[in-house]
């Protein structure tokens, strides 16, 4: 695949350094020439130091041939008219933009092919705000991701020793959740994967990923953890783009309290929000959070744009009694730095966008993906296309598929039925199979076995 990517900034070089792996033709466009050779020297790619959306840059990028456009520039208006210029004038086949502006999104007509064409719109912000409101909803989970449509959720939790199966072997989880259905795919235990057996120990401070239905997350958390208590008291540090967001879908349900240090556009949160408290200082202030109660919140979150911000003032609000905090990192380099610190829940915009870009750049059918452990490990949804003719596996029980090694097949969405399968089980075409990689590296691998192909026998 040839690939132009405009924008080298977090996601673009992300994504250009997954397309370069996989062995793709890859062409990135920006204006800062110190970006461009930082990452031209990391990947085998060609760079282009120019404005995004002129025409005679495209060219020299190589639209006239390119299968995808990627426009993930910090301009709103520059990924677009850069999609329409790719579309209008050489029919670039794939066109992704990424637009931040809710006065852009919310008008849906305007992404159509006869009016601003671009094929899929990524939006930080909206990605960001679901993963978050998804854990204030789902109270002990670290990471709730969808697949299929939503018929199944693969769900972060940390055991602690007050689990009823913490100390205990796998085997015995149907004993504890009987009429449950759910699918432990993965084990993280000291940043180290294993992937689970029926013998497996769980042990305290494990990290378990699980396959379940959306009904019976909470049912399966408590079998690691205990019952957590449900969030009632929201405070939002930052009052930008995600904290207004994340305001507008908490304050129905919650009480939401939202920290902004401008007064200006505290006034102007005041006047959009309808039941947020919106309060005017520092969110790193100890006095402000004692004032304002933090020692009985449930959820502290930091979204601003400084990321020594969002660190500093999420471990002062756990000192301070917040019974759980949660930090946008936008620099990936910083995630590993509060790992294992006061900061619960560390989330990279980056990587959140990064996920919803894979399905689209992705093959073998591959229609969902999410980065898992920092990008170390992936989960993926695969629709399975073809006949015995012409795939490698329709047909075939899944012990016969010659899948990578910590490679693990955990859930199979067919028609309506979710199935979580055993080595007897055969894969059908048009099943959506849910896919755990312990290695990101393996998924050309992956691809590639669920690939159809005419000359397969």
């Amino acid at each position: 695949m040839k690939a132009i990517i405009l924008g080298a900034g977090q996601v673009g070089s992300s994504v250009a350094h997954t397309l370069a792996f996989e062995d793709n033709d890859v062409t990135v466009v920006d204006r800062n020439p110190q970006l461009l050779l930082a990452l031209q020297e990391r990947n085998e790619i060609r760079t282009i130091t120019g404005h995004a959306s002129h025409p005679d840059v495209l060219l020299q990028a190589g639209i006239a041939d390119a299968d995808m456009i990627l426009a993930v520039t910090n301009s709103d208006e520059i990924n677009m008219v850069a999609c329409q210029i790719a579309y209008t004038l050489y029919h670039t086949p794939l066109r992704v933009a990424r637009v931040r502006s809710r006065d852009y999104l919310t008008q849906q007509k305007l992404f159509a092919t006869e009016a601003v064409p671009i094929s899929f719109v990524i939006s930080p912000e909206e990605l960001v705000t679901t993963f978050i409101r998804n854990l204030i909803e789902s109270p002990g989970v670290q990471e709730i991701l969808d697949f299929a449509d939503g018929k199944v959720q693969l769900v972060a939790v940390q055991a602690l020793h007050n689990g009823p199966i913490v100390g205990q072997a796998l085997r015995n989880l149907s004993e504890l959740l009987p009429s449950v259905e759910t699918r432990v795919v993965a084990i993280f235990r000291h940043d180290q994967a294993i992937i689970p057996l029926e013998n497996t120990v769980i042990e305290p401070g494990d990290e378990i990923f699980c396959l379940t239905a959306r009904r019976h997350i909470q049912s399966v958390v408590a079998v690691f953890r205990r019952h957590d208590k449900p969030n009632r008291r929201i405070m939002i540090a930052g009052g930008g783009k995600i904290g207004k967001r994340l305001a507008e879908t908490t304050e129905p349900n919650y009480h939401v309290k939202l920290i902004e240090l401008d007064s200006g556009r505290c006034r102007a949160l005041a006047g959009d929000l309808h039941r947020t408290i919106v309060l005017n200082g520092d969110a790193a202030g100890q006095d402000l959070l004692k004032q304002e109660g933090i020692e009985s919140t449930d959820m502290f979150c930091t979204v601003t744009n400084d990321d020594a911000v969002n660190i500093l003032s999420a471990m002062l609000a756990k000192q301070l009694g917040a019974r759980k905090v949660l930090s946008i990192i936008n620099r990936t380099s910083y995630i590993d730095l509060v790992k294992g610190s006061a900061v619960d829940i560390a989330l990279s915009p980056a990587h959140a966008t990064i996920g919803a870009l894979r399905p689209h750049i992705l093959r073998g059918g591959v229609v969902t993906s999410h980065s898992l452990q920092r990008g170390a490990a992936e989960a993926i949804e695969i629709i399975v296309h073809g006949d015995t003719r012409t795939s490698q596996v329709v047909g075939r029980h899944i012990d016969e598929i010659a899948l990578p090694a910590d490679t693990v097949i955990g859930a199979i969405v067919r028609g309506d039925r979710l199935l979580f399968p055993d080595r007897e089980t055969v894969i059908e075409s048009q099943d959506h199979v849910i896919v755990f990689l312990a290695d990101r590296m393996k998924i050309t691998e992956v691809e590639g076995l669920f690939q159809v192909s005419i000359t397969f026998i």
